[in-house]
């Protein structure tokens, strides 16, 4: 396909791959805990390092893959040392380019350091919350966060979603935009595409009757009827708000538009 004329077709490395068993929806008592899922193609998950195990060691880019477990696509490194890992590929990423994670580096794709010594105006990606404990947030395709300024043990970043919230200046950030933007664009164009990914098909609360969800009932496509949308077990939907109050919510400067 033309999308992926740039990636190898090298197999992936062996000793980063894992079986995971499906679960189709269903947690460990085996009840369904999220609807519409079950079958799908077989995959096999890719180890990712999102953190900084190989700090200090140069890698180089051996080839950059497809990866059916996100929407980002995946290079796979080699080190100095022999070892080979996976990571998230950013943006103008290429087979042959040499990275590294430090404290404090080149400010080039894909090197990742720490938040204090990048400037301002920077785009980074795979982002830690907590020093040491990995990137957790902007790892999906196409997506970037900004640096916006540096303030005491705070580095103030402007999120994809337009948040604005401070992160402490120990954290590691990988340098760049997380690869494939232009999945943004893609259509699926047919049903057998989302049953491949495992989704199985969705029925309309209002196609149902009145003891199977509470938008049923009513003749022909009558609207729901009801001050505002709810799930089947009648609690609201679309658009309610559902972050609790978590201790992160200091951190943030200015809330998403």
């Amino acid at each position: 396909m033309k999308k992926y004329s740039l990636l190898t077709k090298k197999k992936p490395e062996k000793r980063l791959l894992l079986a995971l068993k499906k679960k189709a929806g269903r947690a460990t008592s085996g009840r369904i805990t999220i609807r519409h899922r079950g079958r799908g193609a077989k995959r096999l998950y890719r180890i990712l390092d999102f953190g900084q195990e190989k700090i200090g060691i140069p890698a180089k880019v051996i080839s950059l893959e497809y990866d059916p477990n996100r929407t980002a696509f995946i290079a796979l490194l080699e080190y100095q040392d022999g070892d080979k890992r996976y990571r998230l590929a950013p943006q103008d990423l290429k087979v042959g380019d040499e990275i590294i994670c430090a404290e404090k580096t080149e400010i080039k794709i894909g090197n990742r350091m720490k938040l204090k010594n990048i400037p301002v105006g920077t785009l980074v990606y795979n982002i830690e919350l907590e020093p040491g404990r990995g990137g957790k947030m902007v790892r999906g395709a196409g997506t970037a966060a900004k640096v916006l300024a540096q303030e005491e043990k705070f580095t103030h970043l402007e999120m994809p979603s337009g948040e604005i919230r401070k992160v402490s200046q120990e954290c590691f950030a990988s340098i760049g935009q997380v690869s494939h933007p232009e999945k943004k664009f893609e259509k699926i164009g047919k049903a057998g595409r989302v049953r491949l990914k495992g989704i199985r098909p969705t029925v309309r609360g209002t196609a149902m009757n009145p003891p199977d969800h509470p938008h049923g009932g009513g003749e022909g496509k009558t609207p729901i009827g009801l001050k505002y949308p709810k799930t089947p077990w009648g609690k609201p939907a679309l658009g309610v708000k559902t972050r609790k109050r978590k201790w992160t919510d200091k951190y943030i400067i200015q809330r998403r538009k």
